[in-house]
């Protein structure tokens, strides 16, 4: 056990904000990762966001190949990875330059002074040290050598070139933060030792600049004191901190658990999607398949040809990728399978941003498809319910017999939040629609009363035999039909079938107040933003506001209309030019909405958020 070093100068505090920032190379993501960890361990509510460029390693010391992590940790209920930051460590000038701006004034800056070289300050387009000029006098700043300090602490360690020991920089950095927040070690060298199990000079130097970053900290006068963070109260169970697309790939897990399915995913490695596909690669012990395929349209058709085989098959992707699935997704509907399909939405169009967050594939997720081709769409909207609701896209397409398009986004799929473990007793049945024998009534298209989900006949399966493709079906048969009026009659019949998935999903239930003079509209990865805004206005008196989240886009839930009309003004905050106000207009024509739209790459600024509401209710 390596314990925190007690500090009688402790100075409680609720939460802090902290931002980690430098080269691609310098490992932020793996410090920040790590911190976020040692925290959730502790007991702290959490919430992260990674910020990195979309080159696998952009040139050193350049402004826009800076890559950051930052996060967000209390005692107290957190909800988006916050604003401006607390402390700022900086590994080098460019990381200074591009993150100076969001450091509360009067706070600490942690700099590698190794690292403002005149050709770094250069890149970073400083014409004079920022060090040095008088620019940084309202900040409190500690100037710390890590690279040679980081080279002293492991002179004599044989075996490791330059390169290697001045790598392990991020974890002298990393300890200094723990004796700044109580932070113990321990977790962070088992870490070590779990990953570099076969390289033990590397698990040595790692540990020994984590050590030698705290014991500096603990000795430099200009940290006047730690801080502490009490762990936060929270439901009663068995917590883990969790990622977006890890929690995706689990609830799909255990919704073939549930269902008594085989899980297979094919897809097509893209960002910010691609780790759905790492993980699921991991379970085979749970029957899990995979398929990495040549392209977007080889992953969406394995994965149709696997649900036709009678298996839970998913298949993901982000924006460019998902209007490459879209005719084969159109036959996915036209066959009425099964078929899930995960967006996780990045910045576009076209390659656009890649590794950074925006709604911008509502419309498209909605309509962009040839024909009439309605399919059930859904949102998931923290990291943590990134479970439940890729469960709940399972649970749907199994028990409607439909394609379901389940969106997430970079923001929430690539940021961590404590998840309470859920056993998969817990989680509700899923039926399936699967015909395991012949009736000399028995016919490829009949159809549930309720829910209108067809039969799922089994290739296979005695006296099932029937034919599937992208040609109209007879509305018995499943034979080719060209008859005007049997088209008419499925187009309607498919679309009254999502409809009715309204009778199986939850009402919308608005929070903070139930009605009053403005309602707070969002869905999907906004969440966080547009909760922690409301709340803090309900805080401040404004308890005339309320905020109503949509995760169940298409269809709508049932009560919508009736939430919307008890609100003298609705505003529909997204982060796209107002993609789902348009939805909004079409099924509730009768409201007037404002709008609050963001297109940066970048979550919704709280502070942006909470004087937008007050100027609409004052």
């Amino acid at each position: 056990m390596v314990a925190a070093t007690e500090n009688k100068k402790q100075k409680v505090i609720d939460a802090v904000i902290i931002r980690f920032v430098g080269d691609s190379g310098d490992g932020m993501q793996l410090t920040g990762t790590q911190f976020s960890d040692t925290s959730a361990m502790f007991g702290n509510d959490v919430s992260t966001f990674p910020n990195y460029p979309a080159e696998i390693r952009a040139p050193q010391g350049s402004l826009y190949g800076v890559s950051g992590f930052q996060v967000h940790i209390g005692s107290v209920e957190i909800n988006t990875p916050g604003d401006d930051v607390d402390l700022l460590v900086a590994m080098n000038p460019a990381g200074l330059k591009t993150n100076l701006h969001a450091l509360k004034p009067g706070h600490t800056v942690i700099v590698d002074t190794d690292s403002f070289t005149k050709k770094n300050l250069e890149k970073a387009l400083y014409e004079t040290n920022p060090l040095e000029d008088g620019s940084l006098e309202n900040y409190r700043v500690i100037e710390v050598g890590m690279t040679t300090l980081t080279k002293e602490a492991l002179k004599d360690l044989k075996g490791l070139d330059n390169k290697a020991i001045t790598r392990s920089k991020n974890m002298f950095a990393l300890g200094m933060v723990y004796w700044m927040y109580g932070r113990s070690r321990e977790h962070t060298i088992d870490f070590f030792n779990k990953k570099f199990k076969k390289k033990p000079q590397i698990i040595e130097a790692n540990t020994k600049v984590l050590n030698a970053g705290f014991y500096f900290a603990e000795t430099l006068e200009l940290i006047p004191n730690a801080y502490s963070i009490a762990p936060a109260k929270m439901e009663p169970g068995t917590y883990r901190i969790i990622m977006g697309n890890q929690a995706t790939a689990w609830g799909f897990l255990a919704a073939a658990e549930k269902s008594g399915l085989e899980l297979f995913l094919g897809s097509y490695p893209i960002t910010p999607a691609s780790n759905i596909l790492h993980e699921l690669v991991k379970h085979k012990h749970f029957g899990v398949k995979t398929l990495q395929a040549e392209d977007e349209i080889a992953g969406i058709s394995s994965a149709i040809g696997a649900s036709f085989a009678g298996d839970l098959a998913i298949t993901t992707t982000s924006g460019p990728g998902l209007a490459l699935k879209a005719e084969a997704l159109g036959l996915a509907m036209m066959i009425e399978l099964p078929l899930v399909i995960v967006d996780v939405q990045r910045g576009g169009p076209s390659t656009g941003l890649p590794t950074k967050t925006e709604q911008s594939d509502l419309l498209q997720a909605m309509y962009g498809r040839n024909g009439e081709s309605p399919i059930i769409v859904i949102a998931a909207s923290t990291p943590a319910n990134c479970f439940n609701y890729a469960y709940e896209a399972a649970k749907l397409t199994i028990e409607h017999m439909t394609p379901v398009l389940l969106l997430t986004d970079g923001y929430i799929a690539n940021g961590s939040a404590p998840w309470k473990i859920k056993s998969v007793s817990q989680m509700p049945e899923i039926k399936n629609h699967i015909i395991k024998k012949a009736t000399d009534t028995w016919h490829p298209y009949d159809r549930d009363n309720d829910t209108l989900a067809r039969n799922w006949a089994i290739p296979g399966t005695p006296d099932l035999e029937h034919r599937v493709g992208g040609l109209e079906k007879d509305r018995v048969s499943g034979n080719v039909s060209y008859v005007p009026e049997n088209h008419e009659y499925m187009t309607k019949i498919r679309a009254e079938k999502v409809k009715r998935v309204q009778n199986y999903i939850p009402e919308i239930v608005p929070e903070f107040a139930d009605e009053g003079d403005l309602l707070v509209v969002g869905w999907g990865g906004t969440y966080g933003s547009l909760h922690s805004a409301v709340k803090e206005l309900h805080e401040d008196g404004y308890d005339n506001i309320g905020f109503a989240h949509f995760n169940y886009i298409n269809p709508l839930p049932k009560n919508t209309s009736e939430v919307l009309r008890k609100f003298k003004k609705i505003i529909v905050c997204e982060l796209n030019s107002g993609q789902f106000v348009k939805v909004l207009k079409i099924n509730c024509s009768e409201f007037d909405f404002l709008q609050f739209n963001k297109i940066q790459g970048l979550p919704f600024p709280n502070n942006e958020l909470v004087e937008k509401f007050k100027s609409l209710v004052q």
